[in-house]
């Protein structure tokens, strides 16, 4: 992994940040503050972003690239869209993390340190501040939600459908 220093002061990146579909709704007075707290993260294909069953605050915007999502050793997903955001769950439960997320061949994300979340300076702000994360955070779930709930209505069907195959002698 090659990281920069903390972005605060970033300008180029303000208007990049303003175009994506996760951040662009904040406006320029908050994503201000995400460049306060994120680095740019640079990863080489087959490497290891998140280990599963490990702590860290760090959530993650795919800038380019795509990333695997692992589980018990199994691929689940990928994200190849730009702007879609990974690690969120860890940073709203403070768990670990509940899967790995590996490179596909180069891929660049900016990497926002969560854990301002749990500061107390300037409540009203941070207030805030973490509400309006916790409400993106929430649309993101919610409609990752939505497709696992499609797939494992269509994976339920399959099984059904081979259960009954088997029952009439096809296996």
């Amino acid at each position: 992994m090659h990281e920069s220093p903390y972005l605060e002061g970033n300008e180029m990146l303000l208007d990049k940040l303003l175009r994506l579909p996760f951040l662009g709704s904040l406006g320029e007075k908050y994503i201000k503050n995400i460049l306060r707290l994120s680095k740019i993260r640079t990863f080489d294909d087959g490497e290891i972003i998140t280990k599963e069953k490990t702590y860290d605050s760090w959530i993650y915007v795919l800038f380019s690239g795509a990333v695997k999502i692992v589980k018990n050793g199994k691929e689940i997903a990928r994200i190849t869209e730009v702007g879609n955001t990974f690690g969120e769950l860890a940073a709203i439960d403070g768990k670990a993390r509940s899967a790995s997320v590996e490179a596909i061949g180069s891929t660049v994300c900016l990497a926002i340190d969560a854990s301002f979340m749990n500061e107390t300076a300037g409540a009203l702000e941070q207030a805030l501040f973490v509400s309006v994360l916790y409400k993106l955070f929430a649309e993101v779930v919610a409609q990752r939600l939505r497709s696992t709930n499609e797939e494992l209505a269509r994976v339920r069907l399959d099984l059904e459908t081979l259960q009954r195959e088997k029952r009439g002698g096809w296996l």
